[in-house]
């Protein structure tokens, strides 16, 4: 039985479960996103070059993916760290940290962050989509991935011994290419060895999820230690979302503070407001769901951090939870959803 069974694995090591606090399961504090970089429209060449400054924020919030600056969120460690102590004033404990190979993960800036906010750091193990695989990524087989990201967890990634304590997020596109399929498996693989928790990234189709979940399930991955994240932006219609419910991941709603016009990513997609999201929420708390829902903002771009006018990381705590009261959660749910979900999902068997 390794040493993990029974705690959490943070970014300065092992804890209780308990002392996690409010959580949320999917943020990133330090990483770029340059391989999601959108052209902007044309006319807008200007604004994209510019420095982010008050009198353009209208628009870098419906253009966040069109600005090279905005996508470097490596670039803003103290005034993350000043984030992150705001978070802990507001009553939070611990934050997941989504970032894996591919997008700049940056262990040390994590461990230094840990200690000096007192903000309990979780690190993810793995790789995100396929686009951002490097062509030593996509030539191995499964089994080596499996050991690079059972090594990231029992030893340490990025040549340190900063070990992390999720897998994930393991990323997927639509269609699910090979080389995430290698991944996905790997990931089932080394669940199966740690019993770990894994959080996913679906591709943006409705279809994306539950093939995920599929072929995670058919390498013999634990579902149910397992999270769906950005169900927000993927899932709208209430059959199709308790019809992939019943497969028995976590179901996580993870954009809170995002509202933007056009999702540059799907077109097709409406975003949802914050005040729908909390809608979709209670109909899965209805529904028999509240012990499977995690939430979270997805922090990823500078502009959405308060020194660039943006909602911070303490929003969910501050703005939503109120919310949630309102429609008619109880206090009890909103405390599983922010305390005792997280910590049945991150809680190594």
């Amino acid at each position: 039985m390794p040493e993990q069974s029974g705690k959490v694995q943070t970014v300065l090591g092992l804890i209780e479960p308990g002392q996690l606090g409010r959580t949320m399961t999917h943020e990133h504090l330090t990483m770029t996103f340059e391989c999601s970089h959108v052209p902007p429209a044309p006319g807008d060449e200007g604004l994209a070059a510019a420095p982010i400054e008050m009198k353009h924020l209208h628009w870098l919030q419906q253009n966040p993916y069109s600005h090279s600056e905005n996508l470097l969120l490596n670039q803003e460690i103290e005034a993350v760290k000043e984030e992150l102590l705001c978070y802990r004033k507001a009553g939070g404990g611990s934050i997941v940290e989504n970032t894996t190979t591919g997008i700049t993960r940056n262990l040390p800036v994590l461990r230094k962050l840990a200690k000096e906010t007192g903000v309990h750091i979780i690190a993810g193990a793995g790789y995100y989509v396929d686009v951002t695989h490097s062509d030593e990524t996509r030539k191995m087989t499964v089994e080596k991935l499996t050991d690079i990201i059972v090594s990231e967890v029992l030893h340490g990634a990025d040549g340190t011994d900063i070990r992390c304590g999720v897998i994930g997020e393991i990323g997927t596109s639509w269609p699910i290419t090979e080389s995430e399929k290698k991944v996905l498996r790997a990931t089932a693989h080394a669940q199966t060895q740690l019993g770990c928790p894994v959080i996913i990234h679906p591709g943006r189709n409705k279809a994306a999820p539950g093939e995920a979940i599929r072929i995670l399930q058919e390498a013999g991955g634990n579902i149910s230690k397992t999270v769906m994240s950005h169900l927000d932006r993927t899932l709208f219609d209430q059959q199709e979302l308790l019809e992939f419910a019943k497969m028995g991941s976590y179901l996580e709603y993870d954009l809170f503070g995002t509202e933007m016009l056009n999702y540059p990513f799907n077109l097709d997609v409406d975003m949802p407001s914050d005040s729908q999201r909390v809608q979709a929420l209670a109909f899965l708390i209805r529904e028999g769901y509240e012990d499977r829902i995690l939430i979270a903002h997805d922090i990823h771009t500078k502009h959405r951090l308060t020194k660039y006018g943006g909602h911070g990381f303490s929003h969910i705590l501050k703005n939503i939870v109120p919310k949630m009261l309102s429609r008619g959660i109880t206090q009890n749910q909103v405390e599983k959803i922010l305390i005792e979900n997280p910590k049945q999902w991150l809680t190594f068997k």
